[in-house]
């Protein structure tokens, strides 16, 4: 069932929360062991189940999700679970507080299942970097689900978990949606506070919804949204209720005259034949519904990988000095070293290489004399990209593009390539360097493997509810018989499609 239909199921007394977590922990069980989308799955789910079940029995006001469960990146901080950010250099780590999205889950009824793998401090496409192995696609268990957080996307697809909160720093909720054949959101940067969620690049991260419907991903994100004063770059505004935007695409005729902007400065190149067919009939499709194509130029946006490629890794360089096995975390001791000396023995063995990789760069970047030439150019190119966008808002209401220019590849063959690796981000990473919101939506399958796509939405800042109306839409367009990631019916390894 969708998050959705399981809610109302649960409101009518059809089912209970128990019975709910019970069959999802069952799953997790039954195909988890293949899949590697949990690293931690909750010893208290079913006792949070039953506290629900007795405070509605007994006539509480509870929240339109109360007792469905739900997945949690570990990449977000829980006091009942531990949260490693895919890292050795965390293994075993608990936190004092929650995630102040964690507690807006609780507070709202749902129900933890579990922390759900990703690549180490969020650093990767594939979910191969998690030290604690790599989570596969239900689609194909050969193949990625995408990263860094595919763990949640995996979650989702493989049927473990309704919904699941999951983090985009240049992609990582909207690319591992397109491989899995899930519906991923990237909020407007400020809108879901960062409080609790383990910082790799500040100005970039963004928490959001990871689901199999579009309606899900809006109930969800009406959970987590708002202000913060835990978070310093948290916004203020009042959010309108997305659930109901999402509602109202469902059934609207919102694509009738929606002006769309498709970016001629992304051509087909470098996309694959089945992703390119699968997005020109995407448009074409919406065309037939009324939408105007309107050819926008963002010049800019080639240059968006190789400005982020030097941000993050700055912005992860401060961010991961944290880790000093001083104060938390693993500490690696050295007889007779001194404190720099337990620091670098501790390092080198808690890092992963991906993450040694980035710091190097980063460091390199801020260092004195290479500030101005890479990090600070970097920054002005930010700039350009997001004038790009906001020269394209001023003529449509919406950008769309490919969410990945290729179907999910297969595990290791990127691994000894970081820079294709990276390329897997090309059309997400503007609208984290731009801070606007974006949305994945499945949009088919594609290739010999008939494997799923997405398309991507793209609309101005603050209009989160316009990607889920048009969202909403996109999915009652094209996502028709073809079906979900169903483990069950796909092949396993060594077998032929």
């Amino acid at each position: 069932m969708s998050a959705a239909d399981l809610a109302g199921a649960l409101a009518d007394g059809r089912i209970s929360s128990v019975e709910a977590t019970q069959a999802h922990l069952e799953r997790i069980a039954a195909v988890d062991g293949e899949v590697h989308a949990y690293l931690h799955v909750s010893d208290h789910a079913l006792d949070v189940a039953a506290d629900i079940d007795r405070r509605r029995a007994a006539g509480d006001d509870l929240g339109p999700l109360a007792g469905v469960p739900l997945a949690i990146k570990d990449v977000l901080v829980t006091t009942d679970m531990p949260t490693t950010s895919g890292s050795k250099i965390l293994e075993g780590f608990r936190s004092p507080y929650d995630a102040t999205v964690v507690a807006r889950s609780r507070a709202a009824g749902l129900v933890p299942l579990g922390k759900t793998n990703m690549a180490e401090f969020a650093m990767g496409s594939s979910t191969e970097h998690s030290a604690y192995g790599p989570t596969r696609n239900p689609w194909d268990l050969d193949r990625v689900p995408g990263g860094s957080g595919g763990g949640s996307a995996a979650a989702v697809a493989a049927f473990e978990a309704p919904f699941a909160l999951g983090s985009d720093t240049g992609g990582s909720i909207r690319q591992p949606a397109h491989v899995t054949g899930t519906v991923g959101l990237k909020p407007t940067y400020g809108g879901v506070s960062r409080h609790g969620a383990i910082a790799l690049a500040s100005s970039l991260d963004q928490v959001g919804p990871v689901s199999r419907t579009v309606l899900d991903s809006a109930l969800l994100h009406d959970v987590i949204a708002g202000h913060d004063p835990h978070d310093a770059t948290s916004l203020a505004d009042a959010w309108p209720s997305f659930a109901d935007a999402a509602r109202d695409g469902a059934r609207g005729d919102v694509l009738r005259g929606l002006r769309i902007g498709v970016v001629s400065e992304l051509p087909d190149s470098g996309v694959q034949p089945g992703v390119a067919s699968s997005f020109h009939a995407a448009l074409s499709a919406m065309v037939a519904q009324g939408a105007e194509l309107v050819d926008i130029s963002a010049p800019h946006f080639e240059y968006g990988v190789a400005a982020y490629y030097l941000i993050l890794p700055a912005e992860a360089s401060s961010n991961l000095a944290k880790f000093d096995s001083v104060r938390f975390g693993l500490r690696v001791d050295v007889p007779g070293g001194t404190v720099e000396d337990v620091m670098a023995t501790t390092r080198d063995a808690g890092f992963g290489d991906e993450v040694k990789r980035r710091i190097i760069l980063g460091t390199y970047a801020l260092s004195a004399g290479y500030y101005d030439a890479y990090y600070g150019s970097a920054q002005k190119v930010r700039t350009l990209i997001q004038q790009d966008f906001a020269a394209a808002f001023a003529r449509v209401d919406v950008i769309a593009t490919p969410s990945a220019p290729t179907t999910a590849f297969r595990l290791g063959e990127q691994l000894e390539d970081p820079l294709q690796m990276y390329l897997n981000d090309v059309t997400t990473i503007p609208a984290n360097l731009a801070g606007v919101p974006g949305i994945s939506v499945p949009s088919g399958l594609a290739g010999e493997d008939g494997l799923p796509v997405g398309i991507q939405v793209l609309a101005p800042a603050r209009e989160d509810a316009r990607l889920y109306r048009v969202g909403a839409a996109l999915e009652a367009l094209l996502v028709d018989d073809w079906g979900g990631p169903l483990l069950d019916r796909a092949p396993r390894r060594g077998e032929d499609r």
